[in-house]
């Protein structure tokens, strides 16, 4: 079992570093998207998952010229707090057709247990390959939430290494933010935030969960994303839905 950290001892660390990667947003990810899944810090035991992602990029300029984003993946804990996930990445740019865009492994660590410390925190690491260009995009970064009665605020905090054939060797940053009211487990509807070179966005989502027994339920998830500065994105639509079992 991996060691357990103990966040009051590096509690001037972490807060820092959201901070210093929230000042220093200075990146859109290789795949061209900053607007995609908030992580909670939160895995649990011997869970396993099949989750699907839609995106849809609308570009200010060019109206005929959008992106789409579909990801399959399928996941399972490796360890009481530790959990891999494997994805296939498909995607359209009008009028061009679907094509296999990529590949992506991530792991999810939960450092503290649930309501143990007054935030909660995890850590998350993703490698990802671009199939038609041979780039990569390696991912690490702090997930922390902490509930204020009945809402929760979620903070991601990324930094991203980017490297390949037709891209320049670079250190980047991202930052998510959701601040969700937890009105009933089937709603509940949230503002998100998100951070990247030349973008940062914000606008509502909605989330929910159906369970059907004690293991086996269904999380859905739907945000439109609107762009809040000049940027070359006009807003996204971005949808998952997980079954975990």
């Amino acid at each position: 079992m991996p060691k357990m950290i103990n966040p009051m001892r590096y509690g001037y660390i972490l807060p820092a570093l959201c901070g210093l990667l929230l000042l220093s947003t200075g990146a859109v990810r290789a795949d061209g998207r900053v607007v995609d899944k908030v992580y909670h810090p939160y895995v649990q035991p011997l869970e396993r998952e099949f989750e699907y992602r839609f995106a849809f990029q609308k570009q200010a300029d060019h109206p005929d010229n959008n992106n789409i984003a579909q990801k399959i993946g399928y996941g399972f804990s490796i360890a009481e707090r530790m959990a891999l996930e494997m994805y296939v990445m498909a995607e359209r740019v009008s009028p061009e057709d679907y094509k296999l865009s990529g590949y992506e492994l991530e792991l999810r660590w939960m450092l503290t247990e649930q309501g143990e410390y007054s935030a909660d925190w995890g850590l998350l690491f993703e490698l990802e390959r671009q199939n038609n260009d041979d780039n990569y995009e390696f991912t690490t970064g702090v997930l922390m939430e902490k509930e204020f009665g009945p809402t929760s605020l979620t903070l991601n905090a990324l930094a991203v290494y980017e490297w390949g054939n037709t891209l320049e060797s670079e250190l980047e940053s991202e930052f998510r933010l959701q601040y969700r009211y937890r009105w009933l487990p089937q709603v509940q509807p949230a503002i998100e935030f998100y951070a990247g070179e030349n973008f940062k966005g914000a606008g509502p989502s909605m989330m929910g969960l159906h369970r059907f027994d004690k293991q086996e339920l269904i999380k859905w998830e739907f945000a439109v994303i609107f762009a809040i500065n000049d940027s070359t994105v006009n807003n996204t639509l971005r949808f998952a839905v997980e079954y975990e079992f």
